[in-house]
C-alpha cells in the first residue's frame, strides 16, 4: 500500500480525489495495529503501577513512589517496553512497537508512524489520568479551611516560587557562568511543583483534610498558577528578548477570574446539579452529569491558556459542597483507579535515568550544575513551611517537603527550553536530573515528616483513604 501511494504522489499528474481514498486506506489499515498498540501499553502500564504499588505498600511507603517506580523500570531508563516519540526516542527503542513490528511484520516508516501515534494516545490517557485526580482531590478537599488558610498559601506558593528562581538564576549565572537567559530559564524551571504527585501522596498518607495538607494543596494550585506565568515571561524571553506585558497581564487576570469565580458560582451549580441528579433515573446519573462538569472546567480553563487540572480542581471543590458529595465520592473511586496511575506510570517511564551516566561526556557538566539545582530546589522549598503564620503547631517540614516535587510540570520547562533554543544540553541534563531526584524524594519523606510530627491540627475525615 505504501510503495502504491508513493507511485500516486510522484506521479507527474496527481489527482487529488483519487489520493484521498488511498490516504484513507492506509489510515484504516493501521487504525486496528495502532489500537493494539495501545492495548499492550495499558497492559504493561497496569502491571507496572499494581506491582509497583503493592511493594510500596509492603515497604510501608506510599504506593505512588511504587508506581513512579514501577514506570522507571518499564521506561526508556531499564526495561524499554513504554517510550515516548516526543522524547526523542526512535520506535527501535520501544519494546511495544517491536512486538507489533514482528507480529504485524510492518516497515520501519509504517512502524514510526504507528508509534508517534500510539505515544500521544497514551501521553492523552495520562493527561486526563491526572485530570481525574485533580477532580477527585479536589472533591476531597475542604472549601472552607481552603479559604481558612488561604493567605498562608498564598505566601507559601509565593515565597516557594521566589526564593528557587532568585537563587537558581543568579547561581547558576555567578558560580557556572551561565548566560543570563539560560540561567533564567533553568531558574523557572525550580519555581514549579507538581500538585498531581504531592496531593496523591496526602490522600494515601490520610493529611489530605489536615491543616498542612490543605495549605499544601492551596499552595501547589497558586504555584501552578504562578509558574504559567513564569513560564510565559521566560518563553517570551527567549523567543524575543523582551517580555511580553501584556500577555502576562492577560495570565493574571484570567487565573485569578477563573479561581475566584468559580468558588463564588459554585453554590450557585450546587442547587443546579442536585436538581439535575434528582431528574435523571438512568444508570450514571450522578457520575455523568460529575464528569460533564470537570471536564467542561477543565476545558474552560485550558481554553484561557491556563492548566485543566485547576479546572478539574475548582470543579471537584464545587460539588464538595453539593448533598451528592459523599455518593460521588465512592463513584469516582474506581475511574480513578483505571486512569490515574497511566498518568504516573509515564511520569516514570520519561524519566531517562541515563543522565546519571558520568561515563557520557555530554552528562558530566550537566552532572555539576545538577547538584546545585537540586540543592536549590530543595531548600528553596523547604523554607516555604517557616514562612506560615499564625499556626503555632503546624508541622513545617511536611509543608516544605510536600512542595518539593517538580514531576512533569518541571519537564515541561526543560523540553520548552530545549526546543526554543534557550538551553544547551548540559543544562537540559541538569534539569531534567533535578526534577527526577525531586519527584522521587517527595514520597517517603513526605510520609517520614508526618509520622514524626503528628499535627494536632489534623482532622479526622473517613472520606479520606488511608493507608492501612
Amino acid at each position: 500500500m505504501l510503495s502504491l501511494l508513493s507511485n500516486v504522489l510522484s506521479a507527474p499528474e496527481i489527482d487529488l480525489f483519487a489520493v484521498k481514498p488511498i490516504l484513507a486506506v492506509v489510515a484504516a489499515e493501521q487504525a486496528p495495529i495502532l489500537l493494539a498498540g495501545v492495548l499492550l501499553s495499558l497492559v504493561i502500564i497496569y502491571i507496572a503501577s499494581k506491582i509497583g504499588a503493592e511493594i510500596s505498600l509492603y515497604l510501608n511507603l506510599p504506593p505512588v513512589l511504587g508506581e513512579l517506580v514501577g514506570g522507571v523500570v518499564v521506561g526508556i531508563s531499564a526495561l524499554q517496553t513504554i517510550a515516548f516519540a516526543d522524547s526523542g526516542v526512535p520506535a527501535t527503542d520501544s519494546g511495544v512497537m517491536i512486538v507489533l513490528q514482528w507480529i504485524y511484520q510492518l516497515s520501519p516508516p509504517v512502524t514510526q508512524s504507528i508509534f508517534e501515534s500510539q505515544s500521544e494516545i497514551i501521553s492523552v490517557l495520562a493527561e486526563l489520568g491526572v485530570i481525574i485526580l485533580l477532580f477527585e482531590i479536589g472533591l476531597e478537599s475542604d472549601l472552607r479551611q481552603l479559604k481558612q488558610v488561604g493567605v498562608q498559601a498564598v505566601v507559601v506558593a509565593c515565597v516557594g516560587v521566589a526564593a528557587p528562581f532568585a537563587a537558581g538564576t543568579v547561581g547558576l549565572m555567578a558560580i557556572f557562568h551561565v548566560a543570563a537567559i539560560p540561567a533564567i530559564f533553568a531558574g523557572a524551571a525550580l519555581t514549579a511543583t507538581s500538585i498531581g504527585i504531592t496531593s496523591k501522596v496526602l490522600a494515601e498518607i490520610g493529611q489530605l483534610k489536615s491543616t498542612e495538607g490543605q495549605i499544601i494543596v492551596g499552595a501547589a494550585v497558586i504555584d501552578d498558577v504562578l509558574g504559567i506565568i513564569v513560564l510565559a515571561v521566560v518563553a517570551s524571553l527567549a523567543k524575543t528578548g523582551s517580555v511580553d506585558v501584556g500577555n502576562v497581564l492577560y495570565l493574571i487576570v484570567s487565573a485569578t477570574v477563573f479561581l475566584v469565580g468559580a468558588v463564588l458560582l459554585g453554590g450557585l451549580f450546587d442547587r443546579g446539579f442536585v436538581a439535575i441528579v434528582e431528574n435523571l433515573k438512568t444508570r450514571g446519573s450522578i457520575i455523568v452529569p460529575a464528569f460533564s462538569f470537570a471536564f467542561l472546567m477543565a476545558f474552560l480553563s485550558n481554553a484561557i491558556h491556563l492548566e485543566a487540572i485547576l479546572g478539574a480542581f475548582a470543579a471537584g471543590l464545587v460539588l464538595d459542597e453539593t448533598d451528592a458529595r459523599n455518593e460521588l465520592d465512592a463513584l469516582i473511586k474506581p475511574v480513578a483507579d483505571l486512569f490515574v496511575p497511566i498518568f504516573f506510570v509515564t511520569v516514570g517511564a520519561r524519566a531517562d535515568l541515563r543522565v546519571l551516566n558520568p561515563t557520557i561526556p555530554a552528562n558530566q557538566a550537566g552532572l555539576t550544575i545538577a547538584i546545585f539545582l537540586i540543592v536549590v530546589a530543595v531548600v528553596g522549598k523547604l523554607i516555604t513551611g517557616w514562612v506560615v503564620f499564625g499556626k503555632p503547631n503546624i508541622n513545617r517540614l511536611a509543608i516544605g517537603v510536600g512542595m518539593i516535587p517538580r514531576g512533569e510540570v518541571g519537564l515541561v520547562f526543560a523540553g520548552i527550553g530545549a526546543a526554543s533554543g534557550a538551553i544547551d544540553k548540559p543544562l537540559q541534563v541538569a534539569i531534567i536530573l533535578m526534577v527526577i531526584v525531586t519527584t522521587f524524594l517527595a514520597p517517603p519523606f513526605l510520609r517520614i515528616a508526618f509520622d514524626r510530627h503528628a499535627s494536632s491540627n489534623s482532622p479526622i475525615d473517613d472520606r479520606t483513604p488511608k493507608i492501612k
